[in-house]
């Protein structure tokens, strides 16, 4: 029978265990910021991957980022960006004049990623990438000027909602078309009003635990 573990022994590595998990949370206490602006970064640059390796001939690869991002974004073709294309966008009715949508549906367009004239397109909309793009913008801008930036109040967060609420609404109850600068310029609105309004108390609630454990 192996002998009993000393009691010490344990003590001490619960002891070593604890420590390390007090390291933990306070790395993530002091660098939470850059470990959002990472994964924003990297949440962002893949999409753009996903043109880049349809270009050099990496289909499969190219094809499972398209995959994996399809549940978080329609990707239709009509309102992403294209890569080593003759345009970086195209609007429904080019494409249906080029002649190279499966289908008019929803479900057959967003199927269309591009081919050799048209581009490439990216695995994230226009829209989305606008959003993150700003996210990843405001992350850095806060970093740089955190001590000086005032808490958001609600009902200007609300304010910056309004463009991309009338103009995503309007285009999906089919009221009128919008465009990629339109999809752009909201999206762009509402990641840095987003970052705005909660970066300030994701970083308030982290100061009390740093200031703890430098105590």
């Amino acid at each position: 029978m192996a002998a009993a573990e000393p009691a010490g022994a344990r003590r001490g590595s619960s002891d070593r265990a604890a420590v390390i998990g007090d390291r933990i949370v306070l790395g993530i206490a002091r660098h939470w910021l850059a470990l959002f602006n990472l994964a924003i970064f990297i949440y962002l640059a893949v999409p753009f991957a996903a043109p880049v390796l349809m270009h050099l001939g990496l289909t499969g690869p190219a094809r499972l980022v398209y995959t994996i991002y399809s549940p978080m974004c329609h990707q239709l073709p009509d309102r992403s960006y294209f890569l080593f294309g003759e345009r970086p966008v195209y609007s429904l009715q080019a494409l249906e004049q080029a002649n190279v949508l499966p289908g008019t549906s929803i479900l057959e367009r967003r199927r269309y990623i591009g081919d050799e004239q048209t581009g490439w397109k990216v695995a994230l909309c226009e829209r989305d990438v606008a959003i993150y793009g700003s996210i990843l913008l405001g992350g850095l801008l806060f970093g740089l000027l955190r001590p000086r930036v005032p808490k958001l109040p609600f009902k200007i967060y609300v304010f910056f909602l309004i463009p991309i609420a009338v103009d995503g609404f309007t285009q999906l109850f089919g009221l009128r078309t919008s465009n990629w600068w339109l999809r752009t310029l909201t999206g762009a609105l509402f990641g840095l009003a987003t970052v705005w309004l909660t970066y300030p108390y994701v970083d308030e609630s982290h100061n009390p635990a740093y200031r703890l454990f430098l105590g």
